[in-house]
């Protein structure tokens, strides 16, 4: 006799987990395309406040790693398979690349148009999570929601 995994049970239908795995996966390509942003920017900022903001945008990417792992792990909790390619990345995410030959101010214009970008991809499926009473994806998306807004304010504190 094969084994067989039973089916999900978790109290969500299977049509509303695959409609918030799929928002997850916008999410997820959002902060892996901010994340390789931010690493970008730390690798190649030059000028005045290359000390402040190199080890300000290590802190950010470190951040981010492990959350992308989170929203990934999500995904597939929900039964569902996380994109994981560059390709399927591009084709989800709100969030243009960057050259890394921005400058230091542009760089910090960018990465709080990301921040905020990635918010509003959060910030729209949190009614999804709501609605099916997962408060694990709720949370998730609160949790990111509020890291993403907080550095945004700080980044665009260096520019005023």
């Amino acid at each position: 006799m094969r084994n067989t995994a039973p089916a999900i049970d978790i109290g969500i239908e299977k049509k509303t987990r695959q409609d918030i795995a799929q928002g997850l996966s916008h999410l997820l390509a959002d902060e892996y395309t901010l994340y390789l942003k931010t690493h970008n920017y730390h690798w190649n900022v030059k000028g005045p406040m290359f000390n402040t903001l190199h080890k300000m945008l290590e802190e950010q990417y470190l951040e981010l790693a492990p959350a992308i792992d989170d929203i990934a792990e999500r995904i597939r909790t929900l039964g569902e398979y996380a994109p994981g390619s560059y390709k399927e990345f591009a084709e989800l995410s709100s969030i243009e690349e960057a050259s890394g030959k921005e400058d230091a101010e542009e760089m910090i214009r960018e990465i709080v148009l990301a921040r905020e970008a990635v918010v509003r991809t959060a910030r729209k499926l949190l009614p999804t999570a709501d609605e099916a009473d997962d408060e694990p994806t709720a949370d998730l998306l609160t949790q990111r929601m509020q890291v993403h807004e907080k550095t945004a304010w700080m980044m665009r504190s260096l520019l005023q």
